[in-house]
């Protein structure tokens, strides 16, 4: 089997430097690991790809020859890397013996809808690849509730239209203060529990509450499924990379794997049985990043609503 994540996310989520710093940690716990481009439009990128889309078709090349605007050359691109799918298994056969990070492009109706990066998926795993989406989203979007309930359909939305491991990710948590102040606590949006509350405050809005019964749709949709919940990622925080590294390998199977790192039956155990409880996962960073907001009037704007 070969190990790997998926990483997705609307654009300006952080997926290269994610890419780039899981790289860096991966190194550093001693994984054989190679980064793949698959985004076509990502011209300047801060890491050298071991395999990369570019030398087999770019959006610049597409928009030249084909006259299509931006979004449509980036959804042709897809397409002729499905057809030519075997093009990146011989690609990705040189780099068997490492674990693969995808650094994918940004146009979100790519994992909503459109079906290319879902036979792509689809035809990895059936050549051996063992892959989980690490899905990024930018935390600041937690400032906003009509924003964070828009987040959450797109993560369901992605979370089924792919059909694979996968785990959402709050990225640049270090910066959310920077945004203004949150209406809940930090739980409160990784765990996406009662969103009744995120109804009410959505109803508070002169604009928005003819919308209520349509915004308690989609609350009861979302918590219908009760799939979606969030890791919190600093990517200049070597902790946050390993908690984020750890769910994504207990996701696509890497932990129950034969390799070095889990030998040890305890270590593997634990993983399968997530021990940390779920403050547990999140209080170091609420506590480092958010703790003086609590004690101002900049900060949380209540404990619950």
């Amino acid at each position: 089997m070969i190990y790997g994540q998926l990483v997705i996310g609307p654009p300006g989520s952080g997926k290269t430097a994610y890419c780039e710093a899981m790289y860096r940690e991966l190194c550093k716990l001693g994984r054989r690991t190679a980064i793949v481009n698959l985004d076509p439009a990502n011209e300047d990128l801060p890491y050298k790809p071991n395999v990369d889309i570019s030398h087999l078709i770019t959006v610049a090349d597409v928009m030249e020859n084909i006259k299509l605007g931006p979004n449509g050359g980036l959804i042709y691109c897809m397409e002729f890397l499905e057809k030519k799918i075997d093009w990146l298994l011989d690609e990705l056969g040189k780099f068997a013996d490492c674990y693969l990070l995808f650094d994918c492009p940004g146009q979100v109706e790519l994992y909503t809808h459109h079906q290319s990066i879902q036979k792509i998926v689809s035809r990895l795993n059936k050549s051996g690849y063992m892959l989980s989406a690490v899905h990024l989203v930018d935390s600041h979007y937690c400032c906003d509730p009509a924003k964070f309930m828009a987040v959450l359909l797109t993560s369901l939305s992605t979370m089924l239209h792919l059909e694979m491991p996968h785990i959402n990710v709050l990225s640049k948590i270090d910066l959310l203060r920077q945004h203004g102040k949150l209406h809940f606590n930090l739980d409160f949006y990784t765990d996406v529990l009662d969103l009744g509350q995120l109804v009410d405050l959505l109803s508070d809005d002169p604009f928005l509450v003819k919308y209520k019964k349509l915004n308690e749709a989609l609350n009861e949709l979302i918590e219908n499924y009760s799939l979606v919940s969030f890791h919190l990622l600093n990517v200049k925080d070597d902790r946050s990379i390993r908690k984020v590294l750890k769910a994504a390998d207990m996701a696509n199977g890497y932990v129950f794997g034969v390799n070095e790192e889990n030998r040890d039956i305890k270590n593997m155990l634990s993983c399968a049985m997530n021990a940390d409880f779920e403050y547990a996962r999140i209080s170091d960073i609420a506590e480092k990043y958010l703790s003086r907001d609590t004690k101002s009037s900049q900060g949380y704007a209540s404990h619950g609503r």
